[in-house]
């Protein structure tokens, strides 16, 4: 199976959508990112329709084209018979001379292809002993039938795609001729991969608009229909039935769309319970013209369906019919890797979830398994893991906030934006005296605090952080932080309580303030001693003096 569905790595967001509209779970989710299964794909494109983030992209062959116009070799377009729904109002001469000012040689309608492989089909039930007869004009149900079903391989029927059919067509009128196959599907890429040349390239219709706006060619409208177009049915649900004969009258005929009404036919099929019947199957719902791209990007069946019915006619396109082994198409099993666990593997798996009985198994549906035991098979086999179980998760995360909450030594308290207490945890009841968290909870805090911090941050939307507050209700001083949370809507209050080291920085401010008394004492008495020694020495010199100066005197008279 060839990757023409790739993945946007960045876009990926763990959404899980994609795995949950995938029909037989063909996606890988690992290392948070999501990663399509090529060799389980069926190509069936919803990941690529409901992927929010648009982390999945179809393949572009948009240069791969180019290159071909610039061979010299001439390029036919065949163009899928939904273009009519898709480029409303232009009809299929406008769309050839838009698509040979592209560069291509000529531009035909798929639908020609379409009216030999339903001229085959009424064949094979009229000349041949078919019990079942499945369409294989769709190259998703083909997969699906390969990878899926492989034992019912003999019911589906050996004849080419319109797509292969026209092409062969093609080729075998003009010489040398590249084909271009144009359409809404993302699985004619690799159906056109795998045709052994016949379909040299395959584009969107969304690639196709590219290249035009590119060019700046802009198709005139213009409806040119005719009878000879009741093939022009073939991407309508039922449309192949519309344009066969069904002229085998001991067959029914069944028109099936969307994968899991194909499913469920097949598994009836598989039990022997549908016999003798035609089942027209296509993938998509409302079949062709809600296709993956016109899903995600021209989303409106009841008018698409009224467009292509307005331009179908009531008769064949007037075509030669191949020689029968040239319609023959071989589909081939394919042998998929994935192994399923054992009953006790499952059962593992299902208690590491914390599913330990049936009541366990919520099967919600929101990692994008079914069932809580297809989750199981998926791990096994490497393609989902544990943590996209959002119950499971939940449960964990919440045990673990409550684990921390319940233990914390600080006080917690949740309060919503009409200041009812929401949620308090045991080191908070202990704080404000109060026995259980029922006595508070959806009262107004005032009751055990004051709101008035708590008003401040719900109008101002900020922060109050490391606040320290004398709780003088409750004798204790406190370390205060009020968080506003989930926009506003509700505040976290935390609380330490600080009241034995505020004690113990008050005693130490005490003995502080006493050393600082006691050295000022001390200082006052020495300035005093100081100043009575200073006094003594004073009234020692100027004795001291006076006898000198005397002394002198004396010594002078004699």
């Amino acid at each position: 199976m060839s990757s023409c569905l790739t993945l946007k790595k960045s876009n990926c967001k763990n959404c899980y959508k994609c795995i949950r509209y995938c029909p037989v779970k063909s996606i890988r989710f690992s290392a948070g990112q999501a990663h399509i299964i090529g060799e389980e794909c069926i190509l069936c494109g919803q990941c690529f329709v409901v992927c929010p983030q648009n982390a999945k992209q179809i393949v572009d062959e948009t240069e791969k084209v180019k290159v071909m116009l610039q061979s010299g070799e001439p390029v036919v377009a065949s163009l899928a018979p939904s273009f009519i729904a898709n480029y409303d109002g232009i009809g299929i001469e406008s769309m050839r001379d838009a698509l040979k000012k592209l560069g291509f040689y000529d531009a035909e309608e798929t639908a020609i292809g379409a009216t030999q492989v339903k001229r085959e089909y009424d064949r094979m039930l009229a000349e041949e002993n078919h019990n079942v007869v499945i369409s294989s004009c769709c190259h998703s149900i083909n997969s699906l039938i390969e990878k899926y079903y492989p034992e019912l391989l003999p019911y589906l029927a050996d004849v080419l795609s319109p797509m292969q059919a026209h092409s062969m067509d093609i080729k075998r009128r003009i010489k040398n001729a590249k084909t271009v196959f144009i359409g809404p599907c993302v699985a004619k890429k690799d159906e056109a991969e795998q045709s052994d040349g016949l379909v040299d390239a395959a584009l969107t219709f969304e690639e196709l608009t590219a290249m035009l706006k590119a060019a700046g060619i802009e198709p005139e409208k213009a409806s040119d229909a005719d009878e000879n177009s009741k093939a022009r049915f073939f991407p309508t649900t039922g449309g192949i039935l519309k344009s066969m004969d069904c002229a085998a009258k001991d067959y029914a005929y069944i028109a099936l769309d969307g994968i899991d009404n194909c499913i469920a036919a097949l598994n009836d099929v598989r039990t022997g319970k549908l016999n003798k019947c035609f089942i027209e199957m296509s993938a998509c719902v409302g079949s062709c013209i809600g296709g993956p791209v016109m899903e995600k990007y021209h989303r409106s069946p009841v008018r698409d369906y009224m467009s292509v019915a307005k331009y179908a006619g009531s008769e064949d396109f007037i075509t030669e019919q191949p020689k029968l082994h040239y319609l023959k198409k071989q589909h081939n099993a394919f042998e998929r890797l994935s192994k399923l666990p054992s009953e006790d593997e499952i059962r593992a798996i299902l208690r590491e979830m914390d599913k330990f009985k049936p009541e366990h198994e919520l099967n919600c549906g929101s990692c994008g398994y079914n069932t809580c035991r297809d989750k199981a098979i998926a791990i096994y086999q490497g393609k989902a893991e544990k943590s996209m179980c959002l119950p499971f998760l939940k449960d964990r995360v919440e045990n673990f906030s409550s684990s921390i909450v319940n233990n914390t030594p600080n006080a917690i308290i949740v309060v919503n934006d009409k200041l009812e207490v929401q949620q308090i945890n045991s080191s908070a009841l202990k704080m404000v005296s109060l026995r259980s968290a029922s006595d508070i909870l959806g009262d107004s805090v005032v009751r055990i605090l004051d709101p008035t911090v708590f008003s401040k941050v719900l109008s101002t939307k900020r922060a109050v952080s490391n606040e320290r507050v004398y709780l003088a209700e409750y004798d204790r001083f406190v370390e205060r932080t009020v968080v506003p949370t989930d926009e506003g809507r509700m505040l976290l209050c935390i609380m330490r309580d600080v009241s034995n080291e505020e004690a113990e920085r008050r005693r130490k401010e005490d003995i502080s303030r006493q050393t600082v008394e006691v050295a000022d004492r001390v200082v006052d008495k020495q300035m005093r001693i100081v100043q009575e020694i200073a006094s003594l020495l004073g009234e020692t010199a100027a004795e001291t003096k006076i006898a000198l100066a005397k002394l002198k005197e004396s010594i002078s008279n004699e």
